[in-house]
């Protein structure tokens, strides 16, 4: 029983320790070196620039392609930017613009820049066609039409196929004849010297000498593009590290408790083995292979479980860049099971030296089960003057008794319930940064989004008569309105979404960071990775432009979690854009309305509803925004490495009571003998550890709390924002005393096994046992 129980032990947490830490180990080397290796293969451009094309000429630009400083260049190609009708955008947004180059063949050869990888389907081939960029963020199957009425004569074109661009050099592509009226051209670069930005900015200043310096319209470093890419993957590095020290540290600690356990109960059986001629070393190493053995097998496992665990979290990284995330990271997983092989020979080593030292006539002359300590004897006179049953009184002396090995078990309960505490602040951290992220705390929401395909304007209800419909309904506590359009932001390429509001929303789950909520005319919030964008702080005014010269300058008021867009969004009150000639698309206008306290939300909705339908339009429940596949992916992984933990945590505790029983057999067979009947028996092996339950328990949660409070602004960090504090403080004083009992539980599950053993051993042979 003792052998099997640390033979699984050790197996378990060498392969907990392993996977954790591969699995970290592989997510950062994946974070650079799928984009790296598809770069490379793909001949991707260091220098994308857009040309405005009433500034150059198709012909101005050819020339740009013999700059010394260029490797190679593709182009110019003509380019539009139009919003689809027919596509789905982003749950919840209108599809964003479209950038869209004619190209007439996706490249190929060995001198060919930014090789476009078709993922499905086949390339254009003629007008009416168009293949869609994988990252385009529009949902639009091959097959689908996608009609374009912003060009000229409104052109239908068909998805032909699905392309991903290593550089991100376009959201489509159509054959050249598809754009007689390009706004713009587009140039890529591959430079000589492209390692730093300076030399990217040095290189773009030498292909565009000979142009009018207003001919750029914008520019974009694939080093912008490489730091995007490692941005998914490096938002897990600091969660499956932190699962990856607290797998090393437990098996250090588990091998330890094991080999040293070993020891301790089998100090007669050391003194035999000497005295027929074992040296001190062969011992040693005897107590050594025990423990190597088992975590051998369990560093193999642990291998496969990375690996199997990266997959998914890598899989997105491979459809983007034809790459598994995992291939040639060998070397990774021979580094790990090294250091976690050399990690438990250390220790078993040091644990083992105790068993060389032992003297042959001190060990012969130990008897079975010796070992009570002072302290032990003492707590023995306390629980029996306590007013309890015998049981429980005996098994609250075990402790004292067995101080060291009671201390190990203690730090097993430790991690274990520290990763509980982690895994459930995680959880709740996770779900409310989505419901933060998409702002979708209202109880009912009403309209929003794009408009259904081939609406006109007159179908689209009048915002203000929606909000007069809402205001009229009793159970309303407060609304507010917001409506999107599409602008741009001097010193930020692209364009930006504006969402204006009529009404406070501050209530919203629109959580700030700094400063404050915008409320009037001429304020704007932005998130933080705006500011980081535009090298902007509060305080700073920008200026918001639109088509046809209409432009607005605002004041930020404000720093707001918003995660969307790559932080390209700005929110400000609907005064600020009156008079300025910019105005949000009345298809885009949502109602959100938060109920009053007792309303029920269906009969709200029933009776809204049937205001509506004169309008044309109809009402949601909120809160509908959906899951995000990397919040699901985290939080079945942190549950599966926490189980595996909260395991090996259990194994430790039966580990321990495995061997205390295996001590106590005689003393058992006494208690038995003198009418102890078997419950009575497991009620005292469950006692014996619930005092090492409270402590591990006690001192598990702060340890929880303090790795909540690393990790998580670490992984936000890596992903390029911030958390706010609210989102942080998931631990409330009552949940805290509730979190330590799964020291206890976790004690109770590791003792359960051997409490049963104990009540099955039968009087006699407990008696005669030596």
């Amino acid at each position: 029983m003792r052998t099997r129980v640390s033979t699984v032990v050790i197996t378990l947490a060498t392969l907990v320790a392993v996977a954790s830490s591969s699995l970290a180990a592989t997510l950062l080397v994946a974070s650079h070196a799928p984009f790296e290796k598809a770069f490379a293969r793909q001949h991707g451009a260091h220098l994308t620039v857009q040309y405005a094309a009433d500034r150059t000429t198709e012909h101005e630009l050819s020339g740009t392609t013999a700059a010394a400083e260029a490797a190679g260049a593709a182009g110019p190609f003509r380019t539009v930017t139009a919003v689809p009708d027919g596509a789905e955008g982003p749950p919840g947004l209108e599809p964003p613009p479209l950038t869209l180059a004619g190209r007439a063949d996706p490249g190929a050869g060995d001198g060919a820049v930014d090789v476009i990888t078709l993922t499905e389907g086949r390339w254009v081939g003629a007008p009416g066609e168009i293949v869609l960029s994988a990252q385009a963020g529009v949902l639009a199957p091959v097959g689908r039409r996608l009609t374009f009425p912003e060009l000229p004569g409104s052109p239908e074109l068909t998805v032909v196929g699905t392309a991903s661009s290593v550089t991100d050099s376009a959201d489509g592509w159509v054959v050249p004849g598809q754009l007689p009226e390009p706004d713009g051209y587009q140039v890529l670069y591959r430079l000589t010297d492209a390692g730093t930005p300076e030399e990217v900015a040095a290189g773009q200043e030498a292909v565009t000498a000979g142009l009018p310096a207003d001919a750029v319209a914008e520019a974009r470093s694939w080093l912008t593009v490489k730091e995007n890419a490692a941005r998914d993957t490096a938002l897990f590095v600091p969660f499956v590290m932190a699962f990856g020290v607290l797998g090393l540290v437990m098996s250090a600690l588990t091998v330890g408790h094991v080999v040293a356990g070993a020891v301790g109960s089998q100090t007669r059986r050391i003194g035999v083995l000497k005295a027929i001629g074992y040296t001190p070393g062969g011992i040693v190493r005897q107590y050594m292979a025990r423990a190597l053995l088992p975590a051998a097998i369990g560093t193999a496992l642990g291998v496969v479980a990375g690996r199997a665990l990266a997959v998914p979290m890598l899989a997105e990284a491979g459809d983007l860049y034809g790459t598994t995330g995992t291939e040639g990271a060998g070397w990774v997983d021979a580094a790990v099971a090294g250091a976690t092989l050399t990690l438990v020979a250390l220790i078993a080593w040091a644990c083992a030296l105790r068993a060389g030292r032992l003297r042959t006539v001190r060990a012969l002359a130990t008897a079975p089960g010796t070992g009570s300590t002072r302290l032990g004897r003492w707590a023995a006179r306390v629980a029996g003057r306590l007013p309890l049953p015998a049981p429980v009184a005996l098994g609250l002396t075990r402790p004292p008794a067995r101080p060291v090995r009671a201390a190990a078990t203690v730090i097993a309960i430790v991690f274990g319930t520290a990763a509980v505490t982690f895994t459930l602040g995680l959880g709740t951290t996770l779900a409310d940064v989505l419901r933060a992220r998409s702002h979708d705390g209202a109880d009912v929401v009403v309209g929003g989004g794009p408009a259904p395909f081939g609406a006109s304007a007159a179908t689209v209800p009048d915002p203000g008569a929606v909000a007069e419909v809402i205001d009229a309904q009793p159970g309303t506590r407060t609304a507010y309105a917001v409506g999107t359009l599409r602008a741009t932001v001097a010193g930020l390429d692209g364009t930006v979404e504006v969402a204006a509001f009529d009404g406070d929303a501050s209530w919203d789950d629109y959580r700030m960071l700094a400063g404050r909520w915008p409320a009037g005319a001429g304020g704007a919030a932005v998130p933080t990775m705006f500011l980081t964008a535009t090298g902007t702080a509060i305080g700073d005014s920008i200026t918001v432009g639109g088509s046809g010269g209409a432009a607005v300058s605002v004041r930020i008021v404000g720093e707001v979690f918003d995660l969307r867009l790559d932080g390209k969004t700005v929110f400000t009150d609907a005064a600020t854009l009156a008079g300025s000639g910019l105005a949000p698309d009345p298809a885009t206008v949502s109602h959100h309305i938060a109920l009053r306290d007792g309303v029920p939300a269906g009969d709200y909705l029933d009776a809204l509803n049937t205001a509506l339908e004169p309008l044309g339009t109809t009402a949601r429940a909120g809160g509908e925004s959906g899951s995000s596949g990397q919040v699901l992916a985290l939080n079945t992984l942190s549950a599966v490495l926490t189980l595996m933990l909260v395991a090996v945590a259990a194994l430790g505790v039966l580990n321990g009571v495995a061997l205390d029983t295996h001590d106590r057999v005689r003393e058992l067979g006494i208690h038995k003998a003198l009418g102890m009947v078997p419950r009575q028996i497991i009620a005292m092996v469950l006692t014996s550890v619930v005092l090492t339950g409270l402590v591990g328990g006690a001192l598990g949660v702060p340890l929880g709390v303090a790795l909540h409070g690393w990790v998580l602004p670490a992984m936000a960090s890596a992903a390029g924002f911030v958390l706010p504090d609210a989102v942080l403080s998931v631990y409330g004083p009552g949940s805290l005393p509730a979190l330590a009992t799964a020291g206890l539980l976790i004690a109770a599950v590791g003792a359960l096994l051997p409490a049963a053993r104990a009540a099955r051993l039968r009087t006699a042979v407990a008696l005669r046992t030596e």
